[in-house]
């Protein structure tokens, strides 16, 4: 079926119930941006998702006239601010790891700056980090605050509809649509059909309310990138986790990041380059770290040698790929008094990408990470039991890059800190140790020991979940900023073709069995045949 045949079986269907055709379009016309021309969660459910949206959308307008109506009677006692009904409990944040060490971060109750001053309360409208003095100015790109007047809920009898065809056969879904471009500019050029509609009873409502219960299209990173990213709750009605987007790293307080151009010499940039360093006829200065060649195609994907040769580290890593600390500072923290040594950190592949200092311009195809998130993605939640999850709206070709992981730049002393400080309540995540170069870096000092947690600053990565030994993303680390490689971007690339609508994973690279880690392992969910869970393997052969 042709995109405009099902622009009218759109139209046709919500025209059936009293919906205008004129004010069904915008709404029509989001969706498609939303998902990406992909009608196949627009038609799910006989047009339940479109349906919803348009009373959402009229409820949002109800609700802003009572709001402009207030505001002109200055004499009104009534508050203008609306409560709350009721709190949502905090989430697990399914992810992350890095590339040998992972630490937890649980998340409940919050800390509060005011003035300054440090105080702690349990948060009901949004989660803030909890600071020293030194971080009291910093305010974060966008906050996310649960808004459940925001959302599309199927708990009102009036707002739900069964949309059936004139031979009482309910619509099936249809087959996704190629070109969005050619069904928003059909909108406007429909004509009528002879579907219509009927009330569903309560009982009806109640049983489809278990699987289709919050949507929300607006943007998670309210504008703080390039692309926006939806998120949607088609199992219940949990709301999405409470946290600050930022879409780039922040110093929590004592880490030890130095940027500057005098940090960078001649010979570790290309000031000479102009336009794409991809096209000149030799490599430039900010391909050695590759090899003196460069790790990205013309498109934008990585070179497949080079993904596949971080992939075989990363799965089967040989001796000379790893390094063994001598006094190692991730053990040092299990037993200060008596460490055990070493397990080993992962010396990995880096990418080095041109940055201010070089010649070319920011279309360099050198330039992929700094330039942030480009793929249409969706935060939804799983149906495994594994929380929040990020999936992709369309497809994705074996090397893409997907997105960094952003967060708080914490020392690791400060982490092991922060993580006593939970309470066994609250929910956690896990975040990324930048051990990928110690190395190479020598005797490092404890604020150049660093990690990256995105608990409460963070970006859309911390939604995504582990999956043992298969996981169709790779962490890779990118050199953008400073030639310090205990400082660096975790980036997010396709390990293969992944395919729209498919959930987005990535191995932790967690150690189940280490019992002596300060914070415990989660029990895994992936659903893996590798996984590496052997106490749940355990309970599975004893039940």
């Amino acid at each position: 079926m042709s995109s405009k045949e099902k622009i009218v079986k759109a139209l046709s269907a919500t025209r059936s119930i009293g919906i205008p055709d004129d004010q069904v379009k915008p709404i029509l016309r989001d969706l498609l941006k939303t998902y990406d021309g992909n009608w196949k969660l627009i038609e799910e459910d006989n047009y339940r998702t479109l349906v919803d949206a348009y009373f959402e959308h009229k409820e949002n307008e109800e609700l802003e006239g009572k709001r402009g109506g207030l505001l002109h009677d200055q004499n009104s006692p009534i508050s203008l601010k609306r409560p709350r009904e009721g709190e949502q409990q905090n989430q697990a944040l399914p992810t992350i790891g890095s590339s040998s060490h992972k630490s937890v971060v649980r998340e409940d109750k919050m800390s509060e700056v005011n003035a300054g001053q440090e105080t702690t309360k349990s948060i009901q409208h949004g989660i803030v980090i909890r600071p020293s003095e030194n971080l009291s100015s910093v305010k974060p790109i966008s906050a996310i605050h649960p808004d459940k007047n925001a959302f599309t809920n199927g708990n009102m009898e009036c707002n739900s509809y069964q949309i059936c065809s004139s031979s009482s056969q309910c619509a099936r879904p249809l087959s996704t649509a190629p070109f969005q471009d050619q069904c928003s500019s059909y909108i406007s050029k429909c004509s009528t059909s002879s579907e219509h509609v009927g009330p569903i009873t309560r009982d009806q409502h109640n049983k489809r309310n278990k699987s289709h219960s919050l949507y929300n299209m607006y943007d998670l990173t309210k504008g703080a990138e390039k692309v926006k990213i939806s998120w949607v709750n088609e199992l219940g009605n949990e709301s999405i986790p409470k946290f600050n987007y930022i879409p780039n790293n922040i110093i929590f307080q004592n880490a030890n990041v130095s940027i500057s151009m005098a940090r960078i010499s001649e010979d570790e940039c290309c000031s000479s380059c102009s336009g794409d360093c991809l096209l000149s006829s030799y490599p430039c200065a900010c391909a050695r770290e590759t090899g003196g060649d460069f790790a990205y195609t013309q498109e934008g994907l990585l070179k497949e040698e080079f993904l596949n040769q971080c992939m075989s580290m990363g799965c089967e890593p040989k001796k000379e790929h790893l390094f063994y600390c001598e006094d190692c500072p991730i053990e040092r923290l299990k037993n200060d008094w008596k460490p055990e040594r070493c397990k080993g950190h992962l010396l990995r592949k880096f990418i080095k990408e041109c940055w201010s200092k070089c010649g070319c311009d920011m279309q360099c195809g050198n330039r992929v990470v700094q330039r942030g998130i480009s793929c249409k993605l969706q935060v939804f939640f799983t149906r495994e039991g594994k929380g929040w999850g990020l999936r992709t709206l369309n497809n994705l070709p074996k090397g893409s890059f997907v997105c960094e992981y952003v967060g708080e730049v914490l020392t690791n002393t400060e982490l092991y800190d922060r993580n006593m400080q939970r309470t066994g309540n609250e929910r956690h995540t896990y975040p990324v140790t930048l051990d990928a170069d110690w190395g190479s870096e020598g005797v490092l000092e404890d604020d150049e020991l660093l990690c990256l947690d995105a608990t409460y600053y963070g970006n859309v990565a911390r939604f995504i979940n582990h999956r043992c030994s298969d996981a169709n993303l790779i962490d890779i680390p990118v050199e953008v900023e400073t030639p310090d490689h205990h400082y660096y971007h975790l980036a997010f690339f396709t390990s293969r073709e992944v395919k729209a609508l498919e959930e987005l994973t990535w191995d932790y690279a967690i150690d189940f069995d280490d019992e002596d880690h300060p914070v415990k392992a989660f029990e895994c969910c992936c659903g893996s045949g590798f996984c590496r869970d052997s106490k749940k393997k355990h309970k599975e052969a004893l039940s």
